[in-house]
């Protein structure tokens, strides 16, 4: 397919939301739906979707927290977070603990989300979340109105109805992913493709 004329849009031009245009073509974008414990023992539940893996060895994930939000502010008074994947049955629950609540309320205890221990660290995971990676925060940095988290991951928490032989299964973790405005990306199609290790191995 040959596409035809283009539209440019430069951040800072007129009429230009560099936010929108990002979330719409920086997709799909998977969610840390993350849990935190305030210095007063309050837990925080809240979708971030910028979201990746930061580094292979060690194990470090990182979120972004656009402005200054409870998750942030917790993951450094803290120092511990829980990344619970957001579960395609879960949706509801999901967008719902986007609002915003106040800093002393518990999205957990306000939507009824069902929360359990985790096995290293304080806060804890969302029960029905078939994965929970648990986190120790390695730094913050800031960029703009944003910060990036990196954590250190300590623990894996993998339900096993979602592994096939000892691995999850994407059809079974079934996640959720961000589009742009109000779109998710639900039960994704998945094909395989044998990645090339060298030029030869290309058919």
């Amino acid at each position: 397919m040959t596409f035809g004329p283009r539209t440019t849009f430069r951040p800072g031009d007129d009429g230009v939301n560099a936010y929108k245009l990002m979330t719409a073509v920086v997709v799909p974008r998977p969610i840390a739906w993350v849990t935190t414990l305030s210095s007063d023992g309050v837990v925080n539940l809240a979708p971030h979707s910028f979201y990746t893996v930061a580094c292979a060895r060690p194990p470090i994930v990182q979120f972004t927290s656009v402005g200054s939000k409870d998750t942030l502010r917790n993951a450094r008074d803290t120092g511990e977070f829980v990344v619970n994947l957001a579960h395609g049955p879960l949706i509801e629950a999901v967008n719902n603990s986007s609002a915003a609540f106040g800093y002393d309320e518990s999205e957990p205890a306000q939507l009824g989300i069902t929360m359990e221990p985790s096995e290293v660290v304080k806060p804890p995971r969302v029960a029905d979340s078939p994965v929970a990676v648990e986190c120790t925060l390695h730094s913050t940095h800031e960029l703009g109105d944003s910060t990036i988290v990196l954590g250190t991951v300590v623990a894996f928490s993998v339900a096993d109805d979602v592994l096939v032989d000892g691995h999850p299964e994407y059809d079974r973790l079934d996640p959720l992913a961000r589009l742009g405005k109000d779109e998710w990306a639900v039960h994704a199609q998945v094909v395989s493709i044998r990645r090339p290790r060298t030029p030869d191995d290309i058919a």
